[in-house]
């Protein structure tokens, strides 16, 4: 099909190519093949509202890319192509003045969120039937509602609860994890399957596994979506989150969840030159190993070249004491989550479930409150610490993904995750860095809470750079 049909299409490619006069005139003349899959959501659906790609279209090329890649990658606990038209049709058929925002967006969801005209495992043997229960949970009954199309199910790991992986692997390496426990969402955001995916996180099962596949993973401000309809693990540290290609796909979907700061970001890209960054190592910096530290400081030096101030931030001690609060929190959290699980099926779950059922922690009542309570005061300490700065800078990983080892398929450790979770602080990964084998590795940005907007404004400043000097880029 000849390019000069869809005109904001062959801008877009050739402006990506970033080709010369001459070859930029040759490409415009010659047929080239529509590689819908590879386009953000942002440009596929201005391509749909401009009529220039119809819903059904843009849907058809993503299920040849997954009956191409997925075989290998594994990304999705349950799609039914036939169905995904079905839905495309549909939106298509819509007159345009009942067209939502989202109009065609074909979305991934995490198999932990309820969907009513598809099933909900869990990954879990006990959750096995293949019959949707007939409800939406509030996130894709949101995205849904305007207009957005559910493409199929992610898959997770044990009710998003455990390291043990799922059988997905990283589409840039199939040797190594996705991460977890948003296996699906991150592997097949990465590997053009659908352009955005859902994510939830407890301690970081979405910033881990966006890291991992050198992509962009959002995990808002807590609460700021609402969960009802996601399986529970944690009620304090449980948080909705997105992958995406591009910062404008996330501001599409934090646009959707109505997710507003109080004081909007300005509309004008951010100048680094002045911009002012605090780098956060915390207290977990020396589980760091050669991939995140040499990027670590080869974002300072990214920054700095840009004119950016940057500083190194200690935080206060009590911050220390966050990793051991959040496991009395989690731990108890979970112990009541599962219960009716354990008691109905108790050896069908895996053994972190079992654990946290039993209470093998011996987490007291009296611990419990403890984790409450000094998180709780932490909250206001640390967004006034990151109110100083434009955002603060801190890994997202120990490192890049692991080589996968049979049986458990470890997904990787949230060590860098976990205290920016229960503090409940949006954090953004940006993709731009390499590993020592060359596999992708992201750094966070966070920013203080409910300034979701700020965040993703700043990020794409700086994501901007990191993408184009921080040394890697997708092979895919």
């Amino acid at each position: 099909m000849p390019l000069s049909l869809f005109p904001s299409l062959r801008s877009l490619l050739l402006r990506r190519a970033a080709l010369p006069v001459s070859l930029a005139a040759a490409a415009a003349a010659m047929p080239v093949p529509l590689d819908l899959a590879r386009l953000d959501a942002s440009e596929a659906l201005a391509l749909i509202r401009k009529d220039e790609v119809t819903v059904t279209q843009y849907v058809q090329a993503l299920i040849s890319r997954i009956e191409e890649r997925d075989p290998i990658v594994r990304a999705w606990a349950y799609f039914d192509p036939a169905y995904a038209l079905e839905q495309a049709k549909a939106l298509d058929a819509l007159p345009r003045e009942k067209r939502g925002p989202l109009h065609g967006l074909p979305v991934g969801v995490k198999d932990i969120m309820l969907t009513k005209d598809m099933p909900t495992q869990y990954r879990s043997p006990i959750y096995s039937s293949k019959v949707p229960i007939g409800m939406d949970s509030a996130p894709v009954m949101t995205l849904r509602a305007q207009g957005a199309l559910m493409l199929g199910k992610t898959t997770t790991t044990e009710f998003a609860t455990c390291h043990t992986g799922c059988e997905t692997v990283n589409p840039h390496d199939t040797s190594r994890t996705p991460g977890g426990s948003s296996s699906g969402s991150g592997a097949a955001v990465a590997d053009f399957q659908v352009p955005v995916a859902l994510g939830t996180q407890t301690g970081g099962s979405v910033i881990r596994p966006a890291s991992f596949n050198g992509i962009y993973g959002l995990k808002p401000t807590w609460n700021a979506i609402s969960r009802e309809g996601v399986k529970i693990y944690s009620l304090t540290c449980d948080t909705v989150g997105f992958f995406s290609r591009s910062i404008a796909d996330l501001q599409l979907l934090t646009s959707a969840f109505q997710i507003r700061d109080d004081i909007p970001p300005p509309s004008a890209p951010l100048s680094l030159k002045g911009a002012k960054f605090g780098f956060v190592k915390t207290c977990v910096w020396p589980r760091a190993t050669e991939g995140t530290v040499k990027a670590f400081g080869k974002a300072k030096e990214l920054l700095e070249a840009e004119g950016a101030v940057v500083e190194e931030v200690e935080l206060p001690k009590e911050f220390d004491e966050v990793p051991r609060l959040y496991q009395y929190v989690l731990s108890s959290e979970g112990r009541s989550a599962f219960l009716g699980d354990y008691l109905l099926n108790p050896s069908k779950l895996d053994p972190l479930i079992v654990s946290h059922s039993r209470n093998d922690l011996h987490v007291t009542r009296k611990k419990h409150l403890e984790g409450y309570d000094k998180i709780a005061a932490l909250r206001p300490i640390i967004d006034e610490i990151a109110s100083r700065y434009d955002a603060l800078v801190t890994p997202s990983t120990t490192d890049e993904a692991p080589v996968l080892v049979e049986p458990e398929r470890h997904t990787g450790e949230a060590v860098f995750n976990l205290i920016w979770t229960i503090l409940h602080v949006p954090v953004l990964n940006l993709p731009g860095f390499a590993g020592p084998a060359g596999c992708p590795l992201g750094l966070s940005l966070v920013a203080p809470r409910f300034e979701d907007e700020r965040l993703l404004h700043v990020g794409a400043a700086v994501g901007r750079v990191f993408a184009a000097k921080g040394g890697w880029a997708s092979a895919l």
